[in-house]
C-alpha cells in the first residue's frame, strides 16, 4: 500500500521534516517508527497491508513520522542537547506535524488521535499518551523501554530527561491527578512479550504495572508469552488481535 509522501519544514528542529499518510477516513493514529527509524519502515514491512481491511472500512487512518533517535537517545553526546533536541522533536510533533496531517485527513484541528510504536516507538507513543491525553486518546504500544536513564551518560538527568522518560516522571504523579481520569476514559493497551530480547521492556512494563495499579491508573498491560520475542512477527500479531477492537 502507498502512502502519500510529506516533507515540510520544522521550525522547531530547523529543518525539512518527511513523512507519509495512508489511509481516507478514521481516527487519525500517529505511528511512532522504531529505534532510528524513518517514516518509512512501516511501509517496508507491509504493516499496512496487514491491517489493509481496517484501513479500506475506513476505520483507522495513519501519519507516519521521521524521528530524531539518532541525534537523542541513539547519541552519546552531551545529554542536555541531547534531551532538549528530544523535546524539540516533540513539540515539532504536537505544533507542526500533527496540525498539519489533521488538516491533510480533513479532521478538525481538535479532534482526538491515536498513538502506535514498536520498540522505542512504543516508549515514544506512551509519553505522548501520558503527557497529552487530550490529544491522544487511544494508544497501542508493544514491546517499549520505558525507564530510559540507560540512555543517560553524563548523569544529567536534567527536566527534558525527567518528561521524556516515563518511570521518571510516573511515580511523582499525584493519585489525585486530572490526567488520571484521562487515562482511564481513554483506551490503551501495553504490551509485552516473554520471549527473546524482551528482559528489559518486561522488566519496565511491570514497573510501570505497578505504579498504574498504585495510582488507580486503570491502563491494560498484557504480558504474552516465552514464544512471543522482541520482533516484527511478534508486533503483527498483537495489533490484529488489539487494534480490531480499538477502532
Amino acid at each position: 500500500m502507498e502512502g502519500r509522501y510529506f516533507k515540510e519544514y520544522s521550525h522547531y528542529l530547523n529543518r525539512d521534516m518527511e513523512f507519509k499518510m495512508y489511509g481516507h477516513d478514521g481516527i487519525l493514529c500517529l505511528i511512532v517508527p522504531c529505534q532510528d527509524g524513518r517514516f518509512y519502515e512501516w511501509e517496508d514491512r507491509k504493516m499496512f497491508e496487514l491491517m489493509g481491511d481496517l484501513i479500506d472500512q475506513g476505520r483507522i487512518q495513519f501519519v507516519v513520522v521521521d524521528t530524531v533517535d539518532t541525534e537523542t537517545w541513539s547519541s552519546h553526546g552531551r545529554s542536555d542537547w541531547r534531551m532538549a533536541q528530544q523535546e524539540n522533536w516533540v513539540n515539532y510533533v504536537m505544533n507542526e506535524l500533527i496540525p498539519s496531517a489533521l488538516a491533510k485527513a480533513g479532521q478538525s484541528q481538535d479532534a482526538s488521535m491515536m498513538v502506535m510504536g514498536a520498540s522505542m516507538g512504543a516508549t515514544h507513543a506512551v509519553n505522548f499518551f501520558l503527557r497529552f491525553p487530550d490529544r491522544f486518546t487511544k494508544l497501542l504500544a508493544m514491546s517499549g523501554v520505558y525507564d530510559m536513564s540507560a540512555y543517560i551518560y553524563d548523569n544529567n538527568f536534567d527536566g527534558n530527561f525527567y518528561q521524556n522518560s516515563p518511570l521518571a516522571y510516573l511515580p511523582n504523579m499525584d493519585p489525585n491527578h486530572p490526567y488520571i481520569q484521562k487515562y482511564n476514559n481513554n483506551d490503551a493497551r501495553i504490551v509485552v512479550g516473554l520471549g527473546a530480547w524482551e528482559n528489559e521492556t518486561a522488566r519496565d512494563l511491570r514497573r510501570m504495572a505497578d505504579l498504574f495499579y498504585a495510582k488507580g491508573i486503570q491502563i491494560p498491560t498484557y504480558f504474552w508469552g516465552e514464544d512471543t520475542p522482541h520482533d516484527w512477527p511478534s508486533w503483527e500479531k498483537q495489533i490484529m488481535t488489539y487494534l480490531p477492537e480499538m477502532v
